[in-house]
């Protein structure tokens, strides 16, 4: 039964953390079955990564056109408001929640990303995780220039920005995102001579039943398709940028075509000029809350960590549910009705049938395309030994080559004392996939940390004296239930 917003001790039924898909869909899903819920995230603005907003100041009025499904969306956010008007949500935006732990339920500690002095701490029945994903990065010469960013990062930039990267842009790595990213700069008014894809879809061809399933995702598809072919954007197949040139900015890069295993084919080598190159190699679950808890995780067909959840979506973890990109990386379609049947779920409710096959046709697709772009185990071959692997540590491929061959590293932890790659800003999560290659030892673990972003240390520091409640005893709001309908 769901507790009483009254009752400020008793905390949420469900804190739900992350408002992209999975999340939204899971909190107004709850709300509707009658369970109080927390919302956090560390945005201003609910819609995760995917749903990203223009910056309020730039006054865009049709937002939509730059995203694939809004209505869904504003579908979301209208229910949303609803809830949080009726008291049943509490949206707590600017909140990253960096641990949590398990006492008669759970407690969230989250510090509030305006203000480093404030944070607060969130108690609840049940947590749901909904922390979506990030872009896998596999470097090659010339990666760290200005004007070389990542695929989502250059959607980034128009959606929330309306800015391009540059005028000319190149977008090369594997994986659905760039077609979608493609589709949208061009749409914007950019050049976009073409998109180098590492695999070659065949993987897809392979399983045919499984992309029949899921016609919306092949009428998707159809749709990027028409709008490169609308703008002569040709797409190249087992092909790579692998180095990009130029001094104060990318003015260039070369191409080559992979063999099966990703390796460069010698002589097949050609230069095209761009002023920005977005590359990228698919997504990463983000995962770390739940590791450092001990969830179980399993791995995905192209390699990457996900966790592993049952048909309801619940973790191994008591009172732990995941929906969405942590589960594996499947899309927002299939965020949506994982959030929803976690709902469900910790509401002790039965979810529609029609839900529950859907979520298994998307989930089956999903598996299929992450072995469809697995990263082919030559990539390597595209590196020199002054290629920056680790960026914020500046640690080269033939620095972590020498651990490797004259000081005996045999995995990448070893590789991180000798080196410091992956000790830097991003802890890993840029150059971490790289370096674990490189090292070539047995697979790396999923990442296990205590603190999964940066904390101050004076939020560090006031943890135990924290309310019972989990009201913050420094400068900031209370982050436990509201006691009535807020306006």
């Amino acid at each position: 039964m769901p507790t009483s917003p009254s009752d400020p001790a008793a905390g949420y039924d469900l804190a739900v953390i992350g408002a992209g898909p999975a999340g939204l869909a899971a909190a107004v899903t709850a709300a509707d079955l009658g369970l109080r819920c927390a919302l956090l995230d560390a945005g201003p603005r609910t819609g995760g990564q995917y749903y990203r907003h223009p910056a309020p100041g730039l006054g865009a009025t049709r937002p939509g056109r730059l995203h694939h499904g809004w209505r869904h969306y504003t579908a979301l956010a209208g229910r949303l408001a609803a809830h949080t008007r009726a008291g049943r949500v509490d949206h707590l935006a600017e909140h990253q929640v960096w641990t949590a732990e398990r006492a008669e339920g759970w407690l969230l500690h989250a510090g509030v990303c305006a203000a480093a002095e404030r944070r607060a701490t969130v108690r609840a029945r049940a947590v749901l995780l909904a922390t979506g994903a990030y872009e896998r990065q596999l470097p090659f010469p010339g990666w760290t220039l200005p004007g070389v960013v990542t695929a989502g990062g250059a959607q980034a930039m128009l959606k929330s920005g309306l800015v391009l990267p540059g005028r000319r842009i190149v977008l090369a790595g594997s994986g659905p995102l760039l077609l979608a990213a493609a589709s949208s700069l061009v749409a914007a008014g950019a050049e976009v001579p073409l998109v180098a894809e590492a695999a070659d879809y065949l993987g897809y061809a392979r399983r045919p039943a499984v992309p029949a399933a899921v016609p919306g995702k092949l009428a998707e598809g159809a749709v990027h398709a028409a709008a490169l072919l609308r703008h002569r954007v040709r797409l190249l197949r087992r092909t790579a940028v692998v180095e990009a040139h130029g001094t104060d900015r990318v003015t260039g890069v070369t191409l080559a075509r992979l063999d099966r295993d990703w390796r460069p084919l010698p002589g097949t080598e050609r230069r095209v000029a761009c002023d920005a190159l977005a590359v990228g190699h698919g997504l990463l679950p983000q995962i770390e809350l739940a590791t450092e808890l001990g969830a179980e995780t399993r791995r995905t067909p192209d390699g990457a960590f996900a966790l592993r959840v049952d048909a309801r979506q619940r973790t191994s973890l008591p009172g732990l549910w995941a929906a969405g990109e942590t589960c594996g990386v499947g899309g927002a379609d299939l965020a949506l009705a994982e959030g929803e049947l976690a709902a469900f779920a910790v509401a002790g409710r039965p979810p529609a049938a029609g839900t529950v096959r859907r979520r298994a046709r998307l989930r089956a697709f999903a598996e299929l395309m992450a072995a469809a772009h697995r990263p082919g185990a030559g990539w390597p071959g595209w590196l020199r030994p002054d290629t920056e692997v680790c960026r914020c540590e500046e640690v080269t491929a033939g620095r972590i080559g020498e651990a490797v061959d004259a000081l005996g590293a045999g995995d990448a932890r070893t590789v991180k004392l000798l080196t410091r790659a992956g000790m830097g800003w991003c802890q890993g999560r840029m150059c971490g996939p790289a370096v674990a290659c490189l090292a070539g030892g047995p697979a790396a673990g999923p990442d296990s940390r205590p603190l999964a972003v940066p904390v101050p240390l004076g939020q560090l520091g006031r943890l135990d004296r924290l309310g019972p409640c989990g009201r913050p005893d420094g400068p900031g709001p209370s982050a436990g239930p509201s006691a009535g309908p807020r306006g």
